[in-house]
């Protein structure tokens, strides 16, 4: 990360059209137990942000991230949110990482009118109806993502009641739970009260009292939806095993996938987690422009499906900048953005932003871990 900073600042000085720099911050975790989230954007985001000011940058001018360690904190959050709003040189953030964190912090982007795009989160308190105007999102909700999960599982012939859920117990975890709930009442299963909820405190990996709650459930589960950082849930998946033969675990894509293998070894086998982001082998353009510029601009970084992501959402961003006019300020780029309509910026399959619709993808691929590898699901193969 380091070395990538430096490369992006060499960029700027060594620019022939060097003008006043656009300047946009991150609030997100930098160390702590979700550091690799925070550390992932930050990672993708300068990576096309290098790739764009090696190109000249947007109207001759460069673009830089001036990031903030909210340590996954939301008083932290809210206190570098309100330092950077009061900033006005600082245009908007994008990336930020977290719903707690999001909890206090859409709250000063709205009163701040600054704009907060594509932060690392799928809780619906960044999707209104109708949207606020200062929050843009770039992923599918985590209301998407658990709805995959519950419509996978339906298939696989997994009944409503087999399923089970292990969730931290705030809004990041109301957010998956609540998802999941919401997809089974559409698909006319009611008796959602039922269902065993295990739950653990944020910043914590104290898992045995939610385990002891699934463990007593009456219907012994056959999936359990974990809504959790990599810790806890790679905590509660090896120690739910000694117990629970056959069962599937599914996790959002906050998880944090690589750190997840990670923390399991041998013991992700078989664990499923769905993404927002196509598969990192896919031949799509932007996937393998992605690759180009972590290679030359972040050799040392290992590819990932959170970095991708800051890609990906970088990538949207600077499209809406360039909308924004010559002199960019905090409205203007709000209104480019919103202007975008469809647009395909390398998926093959177009994006779309416009004032009622401010979430950009709805896209969400299912994984599940085969020898430390992330494979599509085959939803009809999964049970015993």
């Amino acid at each position: 990360m380091r070395k990538l900073k430096i490369l992006i600042l060499m960029g700027v000085l060594a620019s022939p059209l060097a003008q006043a720099e656009l300047k946009f911050g991150i609030v997100a975790p930098e160390t702590g137990g979700a550091a690799s989230m925070g550390l992932g954007m930050q990672e993708g985001i300068n990576a096309y942000f290098a790739e764009i000011n090696a190109a000249g940058g947007v109207n001759g001018q460069p673009l830089t991230l001036v990031a903030r360690d909210d340590r996954y904190n939301p008083l932290l959050a809210a206190q570098h949110t309100r330092e950077l709003s009061a900033d006005e040189s600082i245009l908007a953030a994008i990336g930020n990482v977290g719903t707690p964190t999001a909890a206090v912090t859409v709250t000063v982007h709205n009163q701040q009118q600054m704009l907060l795009f594509g932060a690392f989160t799928g809780a619906g308190l960044l999707r209104q109806s109708p949207p606020d105007r200062y929050i843009i999102n770039y992923r599918a909700s985590y209301a998407e993502e658990t709805a995959t999960m519950i419509n996978g599982l339906l298939e696989a012939g997994i009944a409503p009641e087999e399923i089970a859920f292990f969730t931290q117990n705030d809004s990041f975890g109301d957010a998956g739970y609540y998802g999941a709930i919401s997809a089974l009442h559409g698909e006319g299963f009611e008796d959602t009260d039922r269902l065993v909820h295990g739950r653990f405190t944020r910043g914590t990996r104290n898992i045995h009292q939610g385990l002891a709650t699934i463990l007593q459930a009456p219907v012994p589960p056959r999936a359990i939806i974990i809504v959790s950082t990599f810790g806890p849930a790679a905590d509660f998946i090896r120690e739910a095993r000694k117990d629970l033969e056959d069962v599937l675990f599914l996790n959002v894509s906050f998880v944090g996938s690589q750190a997840l293998v990670d923390e399991l070894g041998d013991m992700a086998e078989g664990v499923m987690v769905t993404q927002v982001v196509p598969p990192l082998e896919s031949t799509l353009p932007a996937v393998e422009s992605y690759h180009a510029a972590l290679k030359h601009y972040a050799s040392d970084a290992e590819p990932s499906f959170i970095s991708l992501e800051g890609y990906l959402a970088a990538k949207l961003f600077v499209e809406g900048l360039k909308s924004a006019g010559e002199q960019p300020d905090r409205e203007s780029i709000v209104d480019g953005l919103l202007s975008l309509g469809n647009i395909d910026i390398g998926l093959e399959e177009p994006l779309m932003l416009n004032p009622d619709n401010h979430q950009a993808s709805h896209a969400v691929w299912p994984t599940i871990i085969r020898n430390g590898h992330f494979e599509p699901v085959n939803w009809s193969s999964l049970t015993p």
